[in-house]
């Protein structure tokens, strides 16, 4: 009786988290990690028109104050950049000493100037939609080895050298030509943009490489770094990108690792009772609680970074729908000698199936949306593969186990001696 009644306790807290993954759609999340700089209205500066109240407030940046990386005069960029005062240039310390000056005028024309410490190779900074490298463009600027000033923009069709396409992208580039100036340690990028709307928290990139372009092919970055910035409001929020890494972890640790294990432990070690099934449910209850933290933090990602990936999403929230129903049949097990017994290995048997394809899928749909490096598509496949040669392998081996069971013990031929 009191088993009962904590299989049913046990059952509705389940149903109950099944109910808050569904409507955590709908929330909001803090980023685990994530710091925020806001630059408010300061008119007891005339160099920078904004002071950081953060924080790092009154810290330095990479060594130096706020004041050194922001009051650099920059009349040697020349007009129209020169001539805007600083008092109507908005300055913050956006990432390492990467320093993001900008106007936006009433008409949505947008100039912005970026500077960054420099000494070979190139600075680039791209305007993203979702936070990520793959499809947004970019201004890159660098000094060739001829000392030549180049700066171009760069649609960042894949995460392939071959695949960022100079002299293109979605950037709205007015007629006064971009510049690229070197003063003192620094390289400054300066251009002008005329959007439809006005600018608010927009997701950037920014990033540097050592090495110097080859006819306009970009060599890979050294470092980069992803930021939410409020135009509106003059904000930075750092995207912790260590989140996805957890995020894709969990996930192929829970849904490609320990749930298909489970199941392959339920399949092949029948002969193995009862220690089969204690495995089978202490496997795929770890597997489950890997694949509902991979749920929980996409989720947060997807507020914190406004990543638009409905399918992914979607395939996740109803794979984990399906594993927390996998969890409940544990607890709604009939016995051997009940009529319903049938319709439970059914159910059980499918749905499990369901939920490892998708899973599965949702997998390569993930390294695929996060343009992730070749290490996970070859660390995945390597699992799989792995995966499915335990599998033939074990099918042989239960193919013939049943033969040899199934073979009949007929008695042996006795001769009788004539008499």
């Amino acid at each position: 009786m009191a088993a009962s009644r904590f299989r049913v306790s046990f059952s509705r807290i389940l149903v109950g988290l099944c109910l808050l993954c569904i409507t955590l759609e709908h929330k909001r999340f803090v980023a685990v990690g994530v710091e925020e700089i806001r630059v408010e209205k300061d008119t007891k500066d005339p160099l920078t028109n904004g002071s950081v109240t953060s924080s790092t407030a009154g810290t330095s940046v990479d060594g130096r104050s706020r004041s050194e990386l922001c009051g650099t005069d920059l009349s040697f960029l020349g007009p129209p950049y020169g001539n805007i005062s600083a008092s109507n240039m908005v300055c913050s310390p956006i990432w390492n000493n990467f320093v993001l000056r900008y106007n936006q005028r009433s008409d949505n024309l947008m100039t912005i100037v970026l500077s960054a410490v420099y000494t070979t190779g190139w600075v680039g900074i791209g305007f993203s939609r979702n936070g990520m490298m793959l499809g947004s463009s970019a201004m890159v600027g660098w000094f060739n080895k001829k000392e030549q000033a180049r700066i171009r923009q760069f649609y960042l069709q894949g995460r392939h050298t071959y695949q960022v396409i100079a002299n293109k992208g979605e950037l709205p580039l007015n007629n006064i030509p971009p510049v690229v100036a070197l003063h003192g340690a620094m390289i400054y990028l300066a251009f002008q943009a005329k959007f439809e709307h006005r600018l608010g928290r927009q997701p950037i990139i920014l990033a540097f490489g050592t090495r110097y372009p080859n006819h306009l092919h970009l060599t890979r970055h050294d470092d980069k770094a992803a930021v939410w910035f409020d135009f509106s409001q003059a904000s930075v929020t750092n995207i912790d990108i260590s989140q996805r890494k957890n995020h894709g972890t969990l996930g192929l640790l829970g849904w490609g690792l320990f749930l298909p294990a489970g199941a392959i432990v339920a399949r092949y070690l029948k002969h193995k009772d009862p220690l089969w099934y204690y495995l089978h449910a202490a496997i795929q209850f770890l597997g489950f609680i890997l694949g509902l933290a991979a749920v929980l933090l996409g989720l947060q990602l997807y507020q914190s970074m406004n990543a638009d990936i409905p399918a992914h999403r979607g395939i996740g929230i109803f794979v984990l729908v399906l594993s927390i129903l996998q969890v409940l049949a544990f607890f709604l097990r009939p016995n051997k000698d009940s009529k319903y017994r049938r319709y439970w290995n059914w159910y059980h048997h499918w749905f499990g199936r369901m939920a490892l394809f998708f899973g599965s899928v949702n997998i390569v749909l993930g390294i695929q949306y996060a343009n992730a490096r070749d290490e996970w598509k070859i660390g995945y496949g390597f699992l799989l593969a792995i995966t499915l040669l335990v599998i033939i392998v074990l099918e042989a081996l239960s193919c013939l186990r049943r033969r040899r069971d199934d073979k009949p013990n007929l008695p042996p031929n006795f001769q009788m001696n004539q008499i």
